[in-house]
């Protein structure tokens, strides 16, 4: 196993890998910017180096210094958590060159599905189902009107680099794509650098639900299930759980058979995420892939007992992996919100300083947080501060937990989404498993 790494990354994710590598007896060197000097993760790691000013691009988007701490430090490797460089298929070459580990896939496969119309391509031939769709990038504005109307309104226009759904958005007339091509191809090049556009048929009223697969350099490749994500505010998931509420076996089984699929044509090596939609009869579409460690992989762990970030650093050690997919199986039921400084009604970021912050604790009951008593919430980062889980025999026994553990929870000083997370939890529609991405515009009432 490695003695030393480097965790390319920050917050309560930083704070996570850190974790799991005490309890292998491995050290972590943490890099942070100035605004980050006094973050949990700072302290908890062995060593920590000041790397930059608070803006990403001149400190946790700098590969090169990155990778200089890396080597001066003694890693033997680098995990990037997820978001900033994790799905960076340069900064996993120049790991690679720099005769460091890259804890993730190789920079090929990251650059392959980062490219969403590559991506749709490769699903494709190996079998996997995809939403109809554009084979490749639409030029422009008149291109994407004649290519609507060959699949007929509404249609999905989606950017082919990035996430988050920026550059993504749902059009039902001609008018409205004419409106809305130009500002998302902006946006798509002002975020990625890349404002390539293609349209996709719209999967109206879908799940989004997800694959959690893990694979080794020895051939050897399993899921853990899905992860139900349709909780969503601006396309990005609030509310995730492990298994999805109304999915069955022969479903399950179907979508775990064609994330393995899609695991194999590649040659995917490490932990990875094939997303999808599902219709209302339950016919699954590729959505996209995540080559990197997900957000919501808690609910994962609760559900199967296993802790990916060790098993993505046994992999990246070269090691075979403990489990075969007749070994796996699910027990019990987990939630996991996002807990974001954020007006609760406009979504909008709110930071500042937290005055007061007390945690829930209890059975069933799991925190993941980069924040304490007088943390600065900086404009600089995504405004996530914590990821609150629950677990359960079952779904109710997880939603109590849940209920109760978002009523304990204190964070003043600042705005947060507990009153939208408590609404959503508390609703009937979610408590019936009415979990559509559609949730949040038909259910949820602000303010």
């Amino acid at each position: 196993m490695f003695e030393k790494i480097l965790i390319a990354n920050r917050g309560e994710i930083a704070s996570r890998i850190i974790r799991t590598c005490k309890r292998l007896g491995i050290r972590t060197v943490a890099v942070y910017s100035e605004a980050d000097e006094h973050a949990n993760f700072v302290a908890e790691a062995d060593e920590s180096h000041l790397i930059g000013k608070p803006p990403v691009k001149d400190s946790y988007l700098n590969m090169d210094k990155i990778i200089e701490v890396a080597k001066n430090s003694g890693a033997e490797a680098i995990h990037p958590g997820y978001g900033l460089l994790s799905e960076n298929p340069d900064f996993a070459l120049k790991t690679k060159e720099a005769g460091l580990v890259f804890i993730g896939p190789t920079a090929d496969v990251i650059g392959m599905m980062g490219d969403k119309i590559a991506a749709r391509k490769e699903m494709k031939e190996a079998g996997v189902p995809v939403i109809p769709g554009t084979e490749d990038a639409v030029a422009d504005v008149e291109e994407a009107k004649r290519t609507a109307e060959e699949f007929g309104y509404p249609v999905m226009l989606k950017a082919s680099a990035g996430g988050g759904g920026i550059g993504m958005q749902a059009v039902t007339s001609p008018e409205e794509l004419e409106k809305a091509f130009e500002g998302n191809q902006k946006r798509a090049a002002n975020f990625f650098g890349n404002g390539t556009m293609f349209i996709e048929k719209l999967i109206e009223d879908p799940r989004h639900i997800e694959i959690q697969v893990l694979a080794d350099t020895h051939g050897n490749a399993v899921h853990l299930f899905e992860r139900e994500c349709s909780i969503q505010r601006r396309h990005q998931k609030v509310v995730e759980e492990a298994p999805s509420p109304v999915l069955t076996e022969e479903t399950r089984e179907k979508m775990g058979e064609a994330a393995l699929k899609a695991v194999r044509a590649l040659g995917y090596v490490n932990a990875g995420t094939i997303e999808f939609l599902v219709d209302e009869e339950e016919n699954f579409y590729f959505l996209e892939m995540n080559t990197r460690l997900q957000v919501e992989h808690p609910v994962t762990e609760e559900i199967t007992g296993l802790d990916l970030v060790e098993q993505q650093l046994r992999v990246a050690n070269g090691e075979e992996l403990k489990v075969s997919q007749e070994d796996l199986k699910i027990a019990g039921h987990a939630i996991e919100v996002r807990i974001y400084a954020e007006d609760p009604d406009r979504f909008f970021p709110s930071p500042g300083k937290i005055t007061n912050a007390a945690f829930p604790e209890g059975e069933g009951i799991r925190l993941e947080t980069a924040v304490h008593d007088s943390s600065e919430v900086t404009p600089y980062y995504d405004p996530m501060i914590a990821k609150l889980i629950s677990t359960g025999s079952d779904r109710g026994e997880a939603i109590r937990r849940m209920t109760e553990a978002l009523e304990d929870f204190t964070i003043e000083g600042i705005k947060t989404n507990i009153p939208m997370l408590q609404k959503v939890i508390r609703h009937e529609r979610f408590k019936a498993g009415d979990t559509k991405t559609s949730f949040v515009e038909n259910y949820y009432k602000r303010g």
